[in-house]
């Protein structure tokens, strides 16, 4: 028998969760959109509520352990969000924090990058400036105690988590090196922030810029890697690579910022909901940070979100060439509502579109140049007798030097042979350099 003031308890609480306010923007939306008229006044559905109190009445009384009732509300709320797309969820305190933690790009740790082998965990290599490196550790150490309890048979997630925490908090790891004897090495967590835009020049010329999530910074990390692969090129680059492959998205306002610094003018994106703060509107504000050199853009199955943004928008403004395989096709954005005691809601509230009106949604973005993923083989090239190693040729007309059969300079192999996509990318730049300078 389902008791008035219960359904009423029940009503005002799915009220209180569907009117609450945005305070934080997820991969997602800028604004905070406000409930509408309709939302917050729709009668509510009174036999689905007398429903919802009866199966949760039978399960306390039926299940085979008891369950209470904070249990069970949660629970509802988990699968009430499920159940409207793959990216809407309900974000415990933890889910919460981490959500942060990786749009921000920081987080309490010992700024170790770690990885599995044969199952143990292995430093893969020390940030710069964090307490690892200045506590000495290094690359190829293991790490076989965390705080005294043992790692071995530990997940990768379960270590990592236990190295993060608060700031401040000492740990202690204890590491073998070299097949050597364990020793103890005890640091104090501090601030580490996780850069979402890695840079080089891959030679003399062209620059690559890898985007691995789009992080609050991110746009100006990108700002600052252009000026970097400038500097470091002596002069005006000839082509950049700008790589998005494997980057799963990330805040959208980072994802405008990087597009703006590869054109002068036009639409970047916009949004559509069913609420008016949902739709949005962004244009470029003329600062072409890269100078409009020729640009090669990176994409596979693993962009999504924020990068078939980018993607979408450099096609649309043909600002570069796309190139890979078809993206992932997520052209939904996310906007997080903080409730009481550090929960929140992550739900869908619009659809996003390229410059051109394209849905990115479920379809994705088609690079201009498919170019699936391979690996370069190189063939030994057969030696053969030139005129330079016959008795008595005539010299070079210039005055040049000769060059005999294996006594001129070998070609350095490229650091993309181990990368098909990157190097035809490459290719590409250069073709169009030479194409633009006739």
């Amino acid at each position: 028998m389902l008791h008035l003031s219960r359904l009423t308890s029940l009503a005002l609480t799915i009220a209180l969760v569907i009117g609450a306010p945005l305070a934080f923007a997820d991969q997602a939306a800028p604004a905070a959109p406000a409930a509408t008229a309709a939302t917050t006044k729709a009668p509510l559905p009174l036999e689905e509520l007398r429903t919802f109190a009866e199966v949760m009445d039978r399960i306390k009384a039926a299940y085979v352990e008891p369950v209470d009732d904070k249990t069970l509300l949660e629970n509802a709320i988990k699968g009430m969000l499920s159940n409207l797309d793959p990216h809407s969820a309900y974000l415990g305190p933890e889910d919460f924090a981490e959500l942060q933690e990786s749009t921000s790009g920081e987080f309490g740790g010992l700024g170790i990058e770690v990885g599995a082998e044969d199952g143990n965990i292995k430093v893969v290599s020390p940030i710069d400036d964090t307490p690892a490196s200045k506590a000495g550790i290094q690359a190829g150490d293991f790490i076989v105690k965390i705080n005294g309890q043992p790692t071995r048979g530990q997940t990768m997630t379960e270590a990592v988590d236990k190295m993060r925490g608060k700031i401040g908090q000492k740990i202690t790891l204890t590491l073998v090196r070299d097949g050597g004897n364990p020793f103890d090495v005890t640091l104090t967590r501090a601030t580490i922030t996780v850069k979402s835009v890695k840079s080089q020049l891959l030679e003399s010329g062209y620059g690559y810029i890898r985007i691995t999530q789009f992080q609050v910074k991110t746009g100006d990390e990108v700002a600052k890697a252009l000026a970097k692969l400038r500097k470091d090129n002596g002069k005006k680059l000839s082509g950049i690579v700008l790589d998005l492959r494997n980057n799963p998205g990330g805040v959208l306002q980072s994802a405008v910022e990087v597009v703006d610094h590869f054109i002068t003018k036009g639409l970047i994106v916009y949004t559509k909901g069913r609420i008016a703060n949902s739709e949005l509107r962004f244009s470029a504000t003329g600062n072409d940070l890269s100078e409009n050199v020729p640009l090669a853009v990176l994409i596979n199955g693993g962009s999504a979100s924020a990068s078939e943004i980018v993607a979408g928008a450099l096609q649309d403004q043909k600002r570069g060439v796309l190139m890979g395989t078809t993206s992932f096709g997520k052209g939904s954005v996310q906007t997080v509502l903080p409730l009481n005691n550090e929960r929140a809601l992550k739900i869908t509230t619009a659809l996003y579109y390229t410059p051109n009106g394209r849905s990115i949604q479920a379809q994705g973005i088609v690079p201009d140049i498919e170019v699936r993923k391979a690996r370069i083989t190189n063939e030994i090239d057969s030696e053969y007798y030139k005129e330079a190693d016959l008795q008595g040729h005539l010299g070079n007309g210039n005055g040049g030097a000769d060059q005999p059969t294996g006594s001129g300079a070998k070609a350095k192999p490229m650091p993309q042979d181990d990368d098909y996509q990157l190097a035809q990318a490459l290719s590409l730049l250069k073709g169009l350099s030479i194409t633009r300078s006739r």
